[in-house]
């Protein structure tokens, strides 16, 4: 298995700081704890908390510095025993190595030629780290008395992760050797890197994470002091913020979903090996094969000897890269910007809208997004944009007119407007909102391009600024689509244009579509709505993706959910029992 496992915990030298009380610490992450725990500040005032709990942070970490457990050398010293534990686990080593690929880092390279779906990876079970294996591990007693472990898979496996990082034998050794010391994640930003954001639709998210991450690690380092199921663990005497905040990034980057060993659920995982792979545009083609208890990928297209080897992570924003993966992905298909929108329940038609709605199955206020693409609103907004713009009469013809029940059916279809005088209207409103939003940027696009040409420029400066960027240009193309089609519904209106009328059969025709903006809204998933609002995704649609991919019980790509599913969201979101509704509201997600 080649070297030795050189674990070391540092406790003094190395620049550590003097040693502190446990009643001195314990106050301090008291005080940490307290202060994530306050209500939401409010509306402008999140910058500021932020920076208190920061500060705190910061005075906790340097108290810490030089306690946390590390490894001698460096990730790569580890790969070879990664590579020997896999074969021996009965993992498939014979396609690839791991290699470096500079700005992407390490990932997968072919040492042979792969041909597209071409099955070249599988890792078996044993190898995984899941919250199953928590269960079984010296975590399990903590676990088993806890309602927070037991609601958030993904804070289980992070201090599972800590717990096997600090014994020597752990069977995981060599996979958890090779894992980044650190991260680009924004829980690594400074603060002046953070500042960046000021103004863009994902701050509230960046500062979400770094205010539910610091709660957690203050309510974790009490219980395992306190608690007597925690008296084993071996982060009892060392379990720093810096400690917490790795193995955090290091499940947000990395986690997925595969199915319980009895396949009746699924539970969260790390992957070894297999979450060396980058990403690339494409198609998920990974899955779980129960028969044969692995999970196993085929490749995404052919690849010659010594190429790297790719998989798609998913149909994410680039906000949800940067927050959850740490980069920024150029010529992102999938790009979009969340926007929040609801009928106000002063208006005096508010009922009639939220009846209307609530018949397509839409919220009357909810998240949903703008696209980097045409059209830039998803079926969705459509219905939800031309709701909101109906006037009395329209809204009576919805809910008792003939046809009322069919014409639900054609809210969200471009080609069945409600009035020329309604598309007016909405596309006047996604014209004037887009323009609005750019208008809180504290930057031009202009002033952000000329800083990206900085070359002393940081890493997480520029990711921050590419990010911002992008925010800017899918609302600039929204505002601009918005006022494109504004004018052709006013010509139309002054022509005098017949509305387009839908036949019973049309009805048919738009569910059988394959177009998105034709199908019909009531029988589709809202992409856009976030964990814990009044659209639920089916939970037998396709698995989670937590972070790289989706898992079907095959390898043809399953339908996926939307994250937060994301790495979706807004905290991250995962999928977790039942009975984290009742503790959310006080840890959360990362």
């Amino acid at each position: 298995m080649g070297k030795k496992s050189r674990v070391k915990t540092q406790k003094s030298g190395s620049g550590a700081s003097a040693v502190v009380s446990p009643k001195e610490m314990m106050n301090l992450v008291s005080e940490l704890l307290q202060k994530c725990s306050s209500a939401a500040p409010s509306a402008g005032k999140e910058w500021e908390e932020y920076i208190q709990i920061r500060a705190l942070v910061e005075k906790i970490r340097k108290k810490q510095k030089g306690m946390s457990v590390v490894f001698e050398g460096s990730r790569e010293d580890y790969f070879s025993d990664l590579m020997c534990w896999a074969q021996y686990s009965g993992a498939s080593c014979d396609s690839f190595t791991v290699a470096n690929f500079g700005k992407e880092g390490y990932g997968l390279r072919a040492t042979r030629e792969i041909k597209a779906e071409e099955l070249f990876l599988w890792i078996p079970r044993k190898m995984l780290m899941t919250v199953e294996s928590a269960q079984n591990s010296v975590l399990g007693p903590l676990y088993s008395q806890d309602r927070i472990l037991q609601a958030m898979g993904n804070v289980t496996l992070a201090l599972h992760l800590l717990c096997e990082r600090a014994i020597p034998s752990s069977p995981w050794q060599p996979y958890i050797r090779t894992l980044p010391q650190d991260y680009d994640t924004p829980l690594y930003y400074q603060q002046d890197e953070v500042r960046h954001l000021l103004g863009t639709q994902a701050v509230q998210d960046v500062l979400s994470q770094y205010k539910n991450t610091a709660r957690q690690y203050a309510y974790f380092y009490k219980l395992i002091q306190t608690h007597p199921a925690a008296s084993k663990l071996p982060l009892k005497d060392s379990f720093t913020f810096d400690d917490y905040r790795w193995a955090v990034s290091s499940v947000m980057t990395r986690q997925n979903q595969i199915p319980t060993e009895d396949g009746s659920r699924v539970t969260l995982a790390l992957i070894p090996l297999w979450d060396m792979c980058n990403h690339t545009s494409g198609l998920i083609t990974t899955g779980y094969n129960l028969e044969d208890d692995r999970c196993e990928c085929v490749a995404l297209q052919d690849y010659k000897e010594n190429e790297q080897i790719y998989i798609f992570y998913g149909t994410r924003s680039n906000a949800e890269f940067v927050i959850h993966n740490g980069f920024f992905f150029q010529d992102n298909a999938h790009d979009r910007v969340k926007i929040k929108l609801g009928i106000s329940k002063s208006e005096r038609l508010y009922a009639m809208k939220a009846e209307v709605l609530a018949r397509a199955g839409i919220p009357a206020s909810s998240i949903f997004a703008l696209h980097c693409n045409e059209p830039p609103i998803s079926a969705q907004l459509l219905a939800f944009l031309r709701v909101f713009c109906m006037t009395e009469e329209e809204l009576k013809d919805y809910l008792l007119g003939e046809r009322a029940i069919n014409k639900i059916f054609t809210l969200g279809n471009s080609e069945f407007p409600v009035s020329w005088e309604n598309e007016i209207k909405l596309w006047t409103f996604l014209e004037t909102r887009a323009a609005l939003l750019l208008k809180t940027y504290k930057t031009t696009s202009e002033e952000d391009r000329s800083m990206l040409e900085k070359p002393d420029l940081s890493l997480h400066s520029r990711v921050a600024i590419q990010l911002r960027l992008a925010e800017k240009q899918i609302l600039e193309k929204a505002s601009a689509s918005g006022r494109a089609k504004r004018l052709h519904f006013q010509k139309k209106l002054e022509e005098g244009a017949p509305l387009p009328r839908y036949e019973e059969s049309d009805i048919a025709l738009l569910e059988n579509a394959d177009s998105d903006a034709k199908l019909p809204i009531i029988l589709r998933k809202l992409e856009e709505v976030e964990e814990g609002q009044e659209i639920q995704v089916d939970e037998h649609s396709g698995l989670l993706n937590g972070g790289k991919a989706v898992y079907g019980t095959d390898i043809s790509p399953p339908v996926e959910a939307n994250e937060d599913s994301g790495p979706v969201q807004e905290e991250t979101k995962f999928s977790t029992s039942t009975g984290e509704s009742s503790v959310k509201c006080y840890l959360k997600c990362y």
